[in-house]
């Protein structure tokens, strides 16, 4: 078994704010792993923390074999949608991917247009990103975490203001992704999707994490 995610001892304080405490779990390749909790629990700034947006104050992460807690490394391969996704809303989805694409030295014009077309937009529209709904937002998000084929995405409530039909679409993307041999790892208020999709499954609460049964 090899992992893809090392939490070890993790604490990360906002002055007398505990917002992770003393978490310790580890995430296996190529499955699909659920983190469930309130609004305020920890969720979020745990996954800042993996991505390297935030230093822990305490503990180590490694990701992908990279040691990122300190905060000075974002780790490589990881694909990410923390909070709402920003986007310059004065320019057309393909664009924005062009340009987000654009700083990383190359761009595979074929790519992000296939991209686009896998979450459910047109590529070829001029509508502005400003006129968006959210849901197309939350869309175009996904492709932007995808679009550079990583092994690892970090979602944070990754279905907020889509549809049902959206829903069901975006949970058999990411059903193919784990087939691809991709490691998910998911927030999400609704059961359902924890119940489809997810192999493990954790609750924080207080910045504490517990491992969870799956229903």
């Amino acid at each position: 078994m090899e992992n893809a995610i090392e939490i070890r001892h993790v604490t990360k304080r906002f002055k007398e704010n505990v917002a992770v405490n003393d978490v310790t779990v580890s995430f296996e390749k190529g499955k699909i792993h659920g983190i469930i909790g309130r609004n305020g629990s920890g969720k979020t700034v745990l996954f800042k923390c993996i991505c390297g947006l935030f230093p822990v104050t305490e503990g180590e992460i490694t990701v992908l074999g990279q040691e990122i807690g300190d905060g000075k490394r974002v780790p490589k391969d990881v694909g990410a949608i923390i909070e709402s996704p920003g986007f310059l809303p004065n320019c057309s989805g393909y664009q924005n991917l062009r340009y987000l694409m654009e700083l990383s030295g190359k761009v595979d014009k074929e790519r992000i247009r296939n991209t686009i077309a896998l979450v459910g937009l047109d590529p070829g529209s001029k509508k502005r990103v400003g006129k968006y709904s959210l849901g197309m937002r939350q869309r175009l998000g996904l492709a932007q975490a995808i679009m550079e084929d990583p092994q690892l995405l970090i979602l944070d409530e990754p279905m907020n203001g889509l549809d049902k039909g959206g829903v069901e679409e975006m949970r058999q993307l990411f059903l193919q992704l784990k087939e691809q041999g991709k490691t998910i790892l998911i927030a999400s208020h609704n059961p359902e999707d924890t119940r489809i999709l997810c192999d493990t499954l954790h609750e924080m609460d207080a910045g504490v994490m517990t491992e969870r049964e799956l229903l």
